[in-house]
C-alpha cells in the first residue's frame, strides 16, 4: 500500500485512473471547495472515506503539507507502446534520471507541453511513487509512461510505426529549435550525468542541441533541457493548428 499526501496528490490520484484509490481520509474540520470536490469525487467513484481530526491525520502522514488530505493506493499501472502512439505521438525517452524528485519535474513540464508518452528504463519506483507524484504538482498519474527493458529495442519499433527519433545530443546536432516536431516524433534526453546510452544513440535519426546566450559549457539537467525542447515542440505544434483553424 502506498500513502500520498496533499490535495493536489490525492486528487490526481483519484483522477488520473492509473492505479487503485483504496480510502482517501480528510481532516474533519476543513469545509473549502478543496475538500468539497475530494468528497464529491470520493462518492462518485465509490472510493472509502474517512474523516479524522487534524491530529489522528498529523499522526499517519509522513510529511507536514499534507493540508490535512491522504490517501492509501495502489501502485501504478504503466502503459503500452500501442497505447502512447495514438493521434500525433509527440514522446519522450529519458535515460539515467533516478532522483524521484527530478524524474517528477521532468513529468511537469512533459505533460504541461502535450507529451503523448514517456519511455523510462524499467526499474520498481513503488518506493518513489509519493515522492514523483508530489514534484510532478500529479502530471504523473495523468502522463502515460512505459516501462521499457531495452531503450534501444523499443526506440527501433517506434520508428517502425513511423515515429521520428531525435536525442538531446550536440554531436552532429542542429540547433531544437530548428527542428521540426510537428510530425510523430520522439525525444530522447539523457541525465546530466550518465546520458544517453550508446544502443539509444544509435537509433536516432536526428541530433538537437539547445543553445546557449553566453559561454557556459555545463550541460542543462535533464529537467531544464526537456522543458525547453517540449514547449518548442508545442510552439510548433499549435502554430500548425492556428493555420488549419
Amino acid at each position: 500500500m502506498i500513502q500520498v499526501e496533499g490535495g493536489l496528490s490525492v486528487k490526481a490520484a483519484m483522477l488520473g485512473g492509473k492505479r487503485i484509490v483504496h480510502t482517501v481520509f480528510l481532516d474533519e474540520t476543513r469545509h473549502d471547495k478543496d475538500a468539497h470536490f475530494i468528497e464529491r469525487k470520493a462518492e462518485e467513484l465509490s472510493i472509502p472515506m474517512q474523516k479524522m481530526s487534524r491530529h489522528e491525520i498529523d499522526e499517519m502522514a509522513n510529511g507536514r503539507t499534507h493540508g490535512g488530505v491522504l490517501a492509501h493506493v495502489g501502485e501504478r499501472m504503466y502503459q503500452t507502446k500501442e497505447e502512447t502512439i495514438q493521434g500525433t505521438p509527440l514522446l519522450a525517452l529519458v535515460e539515467g534520471v533516478e532522483d524521484p524528485f527530478n524524474l517528477g519535474y521532468i513529468m511537469r513540464s512533459l505533460y504541461s507541453a502535450g507529451c503523448t508518452g514517456l519511455v523510462l528504463r524499467n526499474r520498481d519506483w513503488s518506493n518513489a511513487e509519493s515522492t514523483i507524484l508530489k514534484s510532478s504538482a500529479g502530471a504523473f498519474e495523468y502522463l502515460n509512461v512505459v516501462l521499457s527493458d531495452d531503450l534501444s529495442k523499443d526506440v527501433k519499433w517506434y520508428k517502425q510505426q513511423g515515429i521520428k527519433a531525435c536525442a538531446a545530443m550536440r554531436k552532429d546536432a542542429v540547433p531544437y529549435w530548428n527542428n521540426c516536431y510537428t510530425e510523430p516524433c520522439l525525444i530522447a534526453i539523457g541525465g546530466e550525468m550518465r546520458g544517453l546510452s550508446s544502443g539509444v544513440l544509435k537509433e536516432m535519426d536526428q541530433n538537437i542541441y539547445i543553445p546557449y546566450a553566453n559561454d557556459f559549457r555545463a550541460a542543462l539537467n535533464a529537467a531544464g533541457a526537456c522543458a525547453a525542447i517540449f514547449f518548442e515542440a508545442f510552439r510548433q505544434r499549435e502554430a500548425v493548428t492556428s493555420k488549419m483553424q
